[in-house]
């Protein structure tokens, strides 16, 4: 009997040192690649801590407790699942259903009905792995960050490469620090004004989104062209040096890491290609409307 509870208690544990790590290893760096725009350190660790962690963090609770006081572990698992059910009501089974909701649940009856041995054991390795994991991952993130250019120049920028000079809208309604849809981000193109600041009442069809070649020509780490090449026929891009959120293009302290694109998937008309910062090049819904993707237009540069 009593190693029948000590397997159950271990299997416990270990399912929650799998969720906990998967949680750690995705939080840690999603953190690091759509958070940490803030200009405040409190506001960064924070978003760290209650929205990229939040779930890591809650799954080794949640397993302290149980290992102290199981009956307390077994209600707060319950109603950790039940309340997580309801929150995230709509949200994608296969991340919110098989990584949170019934795991919370089965860890509920393994805590309630096994015991680990030694506990002390178990105790370490469920705050310890977790901690590690984030700690090897957000010290080189954070010092990947930390090297940004950022020269708090938000005018109009004019980047020339091998094959194109284009002239980048300033910070306003051709570079918006919100997110739009395609047909938005258009539509705001083809109505801004010859100096990027206003919205004028007729078309004036200035400006315009960037092609994926001309995006990915553009791109930049430390001020150094990233030299980078897109394949249309493979859909595949390629960098000498891989980019980086940075100035001329990108503002750092902006939660927007994704631009759309003017060219059209050609298998699917309703989808465009947008462009991440680090230079990823992925297919998106032209209706998307998150706050993280937006655009900045672009017109031929004087000569």
């Amino acid at each position: 009997m009593k190693c029948a509870k000590n397997a159950t208690g271990w299997i416990g544990v270990f399912i929650t040192l799998i969720i906990s790590g998967v949680w750690s290893y995705w939080g840690a760096f999603e953190n690091f690649h759509e958070g940490w725009y803030s200009k405040s350190i409190w506001e960064n660790i924070f978003m760290l801590l209650f929205q990229y962690l939040l779930f890591a963090w809650v799954f080794t609770v949640l397993a302290l407790i149980s290992l102290r006081w199981k009956r307390t572990g077994l209600v707060v698992h319950l109603l950790t699942a039940v309340f997580s059910a309801w929150f995230f009501r709509g949200a994608v089974f296969s991340v919110v259903g098989l990584m949170v909701v019934i795991p919370f649940f089965i860890l509920a009856m393994l805590y309630y009905f096994g015991e680990p041995k030694p506990k002390k054991l178990a105790y370490i390795l469920i705050i310890a792995v977790p901690l590690i994991i984030v700690t090897a991952i957000s010290i080189p993130q954070a010092v990947r960050i930390s090297r940004r250019v950022n020269d708090n120049d938000s005018g109009i920028r004019t980047i020339k490469t091998l094959n194109y000079s284009l002239s980048w809208a300033p910070r306003g309604p051709g570079w918006p620090d919100r997110g739009v849809s395609w047909e938005e981000a258009c539509k705001i193109c083809m109505y801004l004004s010859a100096d990027g600041e206003t919205l004028a009442s007729e078309p004036q069809n200035i400006w315009r989104l960037p092609t994926v070649e001309e995006a990915v020509s553009s791109l930049s780490l430390r001020y150094n062209n990233s030299e980078g090449r897109w394949n249309k026929e493979e859909e595949k891009v390629y960098y000498k040096y891989v980019p980086d959120k940075e100035s001329p293009l990108w503002d750092i302290y902006s939660k927007v890491i994704y631009y759309w694109t003017a060219d059209t998937v050609p298998s699917d008309n309703e989808c465009a290609y947008i462009i991440v910062y680090n230079g990823g090049v992925y297919k998106r819904t032209k209706s998307s409307n998150q706050a993280y993707l937006s655009f900045r237009a672009v017109k031929e540069a004087a000569d």
